[in-house]
């Protein structure tokens, strides 16, 4: 199990992550993480779950029209 402190950083309050941390998540400095609310408390990640939906709508949008991109793409 990993500890975070919490410091104050101006007029907020910031965690430092160790780098194994952020190397098992594939997160860099300037990175966005993201908080998942779950029935067991918080889940930190570096994915963006609204995201990836909308790319699976797009990956099955394109298969399904693949024709068209296609004719559309020469």
């Amino acid at each position: 199990m990993l500890t975070l402190k919490l410091s104050k950083i101006g007029n907020s309050v910031g965690a430092i992550f160790p780098k194994e941390m952020l190397s098992k998540m594939h997160a860099h400095e300037g990175d966005k993480i993201y908080v998942i609310e779950t029935p067991e408390g918080y889940t930190l990640t570096p994915y963006d779950e609204a995201f990836l939906k909308q790319m699976k709508l797009a990956k099955g949008i394109m298969h399904k029209n693949r024709d068209v991109l296609k004719v559309l793409a020469e």
